[in-house]
């Protein structure tokens, strides 16, 4: 009787348990060639391609195992002529465009893609500054949401030290340790944004022969903190006209200690070379997230700080004309 009662509880308890979910996605597109291979890569990863699929009479599918959700991804072609981000979790999912092209598809199955797409539709059409105020109030209502992690993670350095901890104090313990949480919990941590008028903030960081260097090192001098990166094209094409002025005013104190924001040193290099830029150049290889760049409260590249022979910052985001004629005062 005993192994009677126990067997009916076993069947009573299997036959209640919920299968676990597991992520899928079936896909419909239009006017995508049979054979066309689609990449899905984790955002948030270096070696980032999670699994491919082909497309057959515009429709693909993927039964792929993650590791972790929700999770950023991109859904994209080889050069990139489709492509869509949206969020993935383990639950089988839809992507339809059918009646759209494939960057505004709709894609079902996931809370957090949902939450995102509602999100980003009540913002498009709205001024910058508009954008900026109501992405604010998502991340305050949404604490617990990644959507939210992300989000602040982007627009930390643009939003600033004060709000950007403000936001950030109101997230989940989960989303405080998220790999977002923990960019933004770096940025608060690094970040100075040292003013015009105020003392420089040193650092160290590798050059391009792996030897530490710090801003500390360059004695009696004017130097131009120069922020930039190898795939920006505004820093690329400045480069020349920094190259004349540091010839110019090289000899009579001034340097230039560059930080890149790169990834793949092999690119940073190449462009040194192909720049023909004979300054101090230091890089730490990690993209927006270099820590001089946190430290200095750096929104977007190019940027520079100049820095007089008593440390003290004189000035910032010069260029060109500017910076020469700045430098004809201090020097000449």
């Amino acid at each position: 009787m005993k192994r009677i009662i126990y067997g009916l509880i076993v069947l009573f308890i299997s036959c209640n348990e919920q299968p676990k979910a597991e992520f899928s996605l079936n896909g419909t597109t239009n006017g995508i060639e049979n054979g066309t291979v689609l990449y899905l890569d984790d955002n948030s990863s270096e070696n980032n391609l999670i699994d491919s699929a082909i497309v057959n009479n515009n429709s693909f599918n993927f039964q792929t195992k993650l590791l972790k959700t929700p999770l950023q991804v991109t859904l994209r072609t080889k050069t990139y002529s489709h492509y869509r981000f949206f969020w993935l979790e383990n639950n089988p999912m839809k992507f339809d465009g059918t009646q759209t092209d494939f960057r505004n598809a709709n894609v079902t199955g996931s809370k957090t893609e949902n939450l995102s797409q509602n999100f980003h539709k009540e913002i498009d059409t709205l001024s910058r500054k508009e954008q900026m105020d109501k992405s604010i109030e998502f991340v305050k209502n949404n604490p617990n949401s990644i959507v939210s992690a992300y989000t602040l993670s982007v627009f930390s350095t643009t939003w600033g030290k004060e709000k950007t901890s403000k936001l950030f104090n109101k997230f989940s313990e989960e989303n405080k340790n998220s790999e977002y949480g923990k960019k933004i919990a770096k940025y608060i941590e690094l970040n100075k944004d040292p003013k015009v008028g105020e003392k420089y903030v040193d650092f160290e960081m590798e050059d391009t022969n792996g030897k530490i260097r710090k801003l500390s090192d360059f004695k009696d001098k004017i130097v131009l903190l120069e922020f930039w990166a190898s795939n920006c094209g505004p820093c690329r094409q400045e480069n020349p006209k920094l190259v004349k002025t540091y010839e110019k005013y090289n000899p009579k104190g001034f340097d230039i200690f560059a930080v890149s924001q790169d990834i793949k040193k092999s690119n940073w290099l190449k462009a040194i070379e192909k720049d023909k830029l004979p300054w101090l150049q230091v890089s730490d290889l990690k993209g927006h997230d270099n820590s001089a760049s946190l430290i200095y409260g750096i929104k977007g590249i190019p940027d520079n700080f100049l820095i007089d022979k008593n440390g003290i910052i004189i000035g910032r985001s010069l260029r060109g004309k500017e910076l020469n004629k700045k430098l004809d005062e201090l020097l000449n």
